[in-house]
């Protein structure tokens, strides 16, 4: 099968719909005959998106949830099942980026990337996946790691760091569905690679310490953004390689598949983290 005839006529909810693969997943999403829940906590991003999508002939409902908030998580599940239908495509994308030395970033900061970029996933997790386990019909489970969750990147330790950890969570909650026998659902993990986003713009820095090296990698990063791949066409191929049943959704399959091999080499031989001169390894993903 392919992706319109797996996923067509069915809902997908996207956190983090409002900007870069999110939006991307959306639109492609909604191509392909799917009703899209856009959530997001910028309410005019997923309102203007969702007034793009529904001048197209599609079908979205854009609700603002922040995925920090548990109970805001559980509330967009219980709309989504009492007012939409039951979902075939959970997608827990909501995140952001902080730049600078782990010493100078400020305590604030770093507690607000770690309750988006993990708790958030946790919360979809844990709001959607009962109710998704209980309707029994075939679903899929997308988790959005980065190229950042396979490699280490200097000046961007909170990020990378979140990235591991959804990939670790996302790679135990795959093999615990399969150990409670919920053969219906199909955990996938996302690894982005460069995708045009916003994310370097937003992302937090520092206000004091070496302010200057925190402000060069954001440079740094938005030269890599020049280039990246537009949201839509990643997001293809990513529900592609979801239909083909593979487990780690690369938006660059060559790119990615490097730095998840030299991580591998790493591991392997025991190597010490190198810095280089040029890290080129981009984590973005929105």
């Amino acid at each position: 099968m392919n992706a319109r005839e797996t996923f067509a006529g069915g809902v997908a909810v996207i956190t983090g719909a409002g900007a870069g693969i999110g939006a991307g997943l959306a639109r492609h999403a909604a191509g392909l005959g799917m009703t899209v829940v856009l959530a997001d906590i910028d309410a005019g991003a997923i309102a203007a998106l969702r007034a793009e999508l529904e001048q197209q002939g599609a079908r979205a409902v854009d609700i603002v949830c922040d995925v920090r908030d548990f109970a805001a998580v559980e509330d967009l599940a219980e709309r989504t099942y009492r007012e939409i239908g039951p979902v075939r495509l959970l997608v827990n994308n909501a995140g952001i980026e902080q730049f600078g030395y782990l010493w100078d970033t400020p305590v604030e900061n770093w507690q607000r990337l770690v309750d988006i970029n993990v708790s958030g996933v946790f919360h979809g997790v844990r709001a959607f996946l009962p109710k998704i386990i209980a309707a029994g019909s075939p679903a899929w489970v997308w988790n959005l790691s980065s190229i950042g969750g396979v490699a280490v990147v200097p000046l961007q330790a909170p990020y990378i760091m979140s990235k591991h950890a959804v990939l670790a969570l996302t790679e135990c909650l795959a093999l615990e569905v399969q150990h409670a026998g919920h053969d219906h659902i199909h955990v996938q993990a996302v690894l982005p690679g460069a995708v045009a986003s916003n994310i370097f713009e937003s992302a937090g820095g520092v206000t004091d310490g070496d302010v200057g090296a925190a402000e060069a990698q954001r440079v740094a990063m938005l030269d890599i953004k020049a280039t990246a791949m537009d949201p839509v066409a990643a997001a293809e191929v990513v529900f592609d390689q979801a239909v083909d049943g593979r487990f780690y959704l690369l938006t660059q399959p060559e790119y990615v598949g490097s730095a998840m091999a030299e991580r591998a080499d790493v591991l392997r031989s025991q190597r010490a983290p190198l810095l280089r001169t040029t890290q080129r390894f981009d984590p973005a993903k929105h």
